[in-house]
């Protein structure tokens, strides 16, 4: 099966190794069972050295030309975006480059043209009258001179801007003669703009040039999947007669996902009928469904978590995701599943047969700023999705809102259950799996053995879930051929709604107390909260307790900093 790993988050340090890094982790994704790599974007931002990608100056500069203050990108020099690029490839991964058509940004010199405000609340509005403006709209790429090409950008090719040099107004300008893009978010009137200079679909030598540039950049870099950035701003109809100039350079048809930001599933049925399904999208709806469950305190009705998802409605295009780059906290867009709460949600994207589920970086290695670390149990989802996981999949529905659980079928079955509340159990009825012996991955030492009638119960602790395989395929584990990441290391405390880890009986307290010699001294740290510390005194004696989240789960400070603090 396919699975997504988008490798970037918005602190990474402005180092520019990120394409180095790319090239020394391919092989082991692929191992791991990654099949496709997001790339941020790979060309020249006006911030230079510190733009993510997505400020867009120049795309023909992938770290070549000493612009905006810099030859190298945030992420590194055009031979090492080429090196990575072809060590993924060669990996047998696709690479999904980061496409950001809507706007440009940092030009080089200013035009002085009419133009008329609007407001910013209903793009359609006028505010004002038409009058004279001085704006940064002048694209000549002097330090390029013309390599790779000879076009430059002028007003005719966009639609507006938000500043006026002139007078150093920040207001919502379009352009004499022009208009917003119609194909498009209906969002404030017309959501054509986004920010800088709003590029111009409706212009022959702009779609020209975009067709050029694509490839050229598919010829350059071998780049084969495309990430398309903002499309809910872009013309629809744009994209379809796009990707067919790039099916023709590469020879088959490419992936595609494309970026429609809404928690409304009908917006993306909409845009998909518009662009004649050329395209998946990320399935935004179920994002948020996932943040509301880990935000309920356990009162989401989990059975409901798939209802109006694109997941639900068109799962051929969707591209399910727990958490992003624009999604991680002090984002514009933060919406942020509570950590707590991640493994339950990356079980529900990678655990079923969703066609590319996609990860996030920040989730697999922790964040850079160490304000989150990684999701226990995720490179193993992910290896289990690769390598065990069929199609036929039997969902078990129950009166329980705070629970979901099934099973998949095949030659290797894996049970997943899961809850946002107190301990669950459920017992089977599958011939199927008669006399196999499954362990549960999140806790080693708990196995269960299906009678030889198929009966089995299966089991999770509060706030947290089960992912069983069999014995066989989790002996090829401690065989060494899942290259992956231990579960959490032994000498970890699980407090969930007073359950410790690996305990399998409800009690009500909502501490526990553990008393070990060899912890003494010692700092933990709760990585639901990772300000939360607990430290063991002299004699080795640490209470732990539950916090805010269903449950708190603690591991010493050394492991935090080693696998999410740095």
């Amino acid at each position: 099966m396919e699975t997504m790993l988008q490798f970037f988050e918005w602190n990474l340090p402005d180092d520019s190794q990120l394409w180095n890094q790319v090239k020394e982790a391919a092989q082991g994704l692929r191992e791991a069972g990654f099949t496709k790599v997001w790339l941020p974007p790979a060309y020249k931002g006006q911030a230079g050295r510190t733009d993510t990608g997505y400020g867009v100056y120049d795309m023909y500069d992938l770290g070549e030309f000493n612009a905006k203050g810099t030859v190298k990108t945030k992420y590194g020099a055009r031979q090492e975006y080429l090196d990575a690029v072809n060590a993924l490839r060669n990996a047998k991964i696709d690479v999904v480059a980061d496409i950001v058509f809507n706007h440009r940004m940092g030009s080089d010199a200013t035009e002085t043209i009419q133009a008329t405000n609007m407001n910013w609340q209903n793009r359609n509005e006028p505010t004002g009258q038409q009058h004279q403006v001085e704006v940064w709209t002048k694209y000549t790429f002097p330090e390029r001179n013309n390599k790779y090409s000879s076009f430059t950008w002028d007003w005719n090719d966009f639609t507006g801007t938000d500043y006026d040099q002139s007078t150093g107004d920040k207001n919502l300008l379009q352009f004499e003669g022009k208009s917003w893009n119609e194909n498009v978010s209906r969002e404030q009137g017309n959501f054509d703009f986004i920010m800088g200079d709003d590029v111009d679909f409706n212009e022959k030598e702009v779609v020209e040039e975009l067709c050029n540039w694509g490839r050229w950049y598919v010829q350059t870099a071998r780049i084969n999947a495309f990430r398309l950035d903002a499309v809910k701003s872009i013309d629809s109809t744009f994209f379809p007669g796009w990707l067919k100039a790039m099916e023709k350079e590469l020879g088959k048809p490419a992936y595609a996902v494309g970026e429609f930001w809404t928690q409304y599933v009908q917006e993306l049925d909409q845009y998909l009928e518009d662009c004649g399904h050329s395209m998946a999208l990320f399935d935004v709806p179920l994002h948020y469904h996932l943040m509301q469950a880990g935000q309920s305190n356990g009162g989401y009705d989990l059975r409901t978590i798939w209802r109006d998802t694109l997941t639900d409605h068109q799962p051929g295009y969707a591209c399910a995701f727990v958490d992003n780059h624009d999604t991680q906290p002090g984002q514009s867009l933060e919406s942020w599943v509570p950590n707590w709460f991640k493994p339950q949600a990356y079980a529900m994207i990678l655990l079923r047969s969703q066609p590319c589920p996609c990860v996030f970086y920040g989730d697999l290695y922790g964040m850079k700023d160490g304000s989150n670390g990684p999701v226990p149990f995720l490179w193993d989802m992910v290896w289990i999705r690769r390598n065990l996981l069929s199609n036929e999949l039997t969902d078990y529905w129950t009166d329980d809102p705070q629970m979901l659980a099934w099973l998949v079928r095949g030659e290797h079955p894996v049970f997943v259950i899961l809850t946002e509340g107190d301990w669950k159990q459920y017992t089977v009825q599958e011939p199927d799996i008669a006399g196999r012996t499954f362990v549960d991955i999140t806790d080693p030492d708990h196995k269960v053995t299906v009678n030889e009638n198929g009966e089995g119960t299966f089991t999770c602790r509060p706030g947290s879930l089960g992912i069983y395989v069999t014995e066989e395929d989790w002996a090829r584990r401690g065989e060494g051929q899942i290259p992956l990441m231990d579960p959490l290391p032994a000498q970890a405390a699980e407090v969930t709604g007073g359950s410790q880890a690996g305990e399998r009986e409800e009690t009500d307290p909502e501490r526990f107390v553990l008393s070990e010699p060899s912890m003494a001294g010692q700092v933990f740290v709760d990585i639901t909260d990772p300000g939360r510390r607990v430290v063991a005194d002299e004699s080795g004696e640490a209470v732990f307790e539950r916090g805010d989240a269903p449950a708190g789960v603690f591991v010493t400070e050394e492991q935090w900093n080693r696998f999410g603090g740095q």
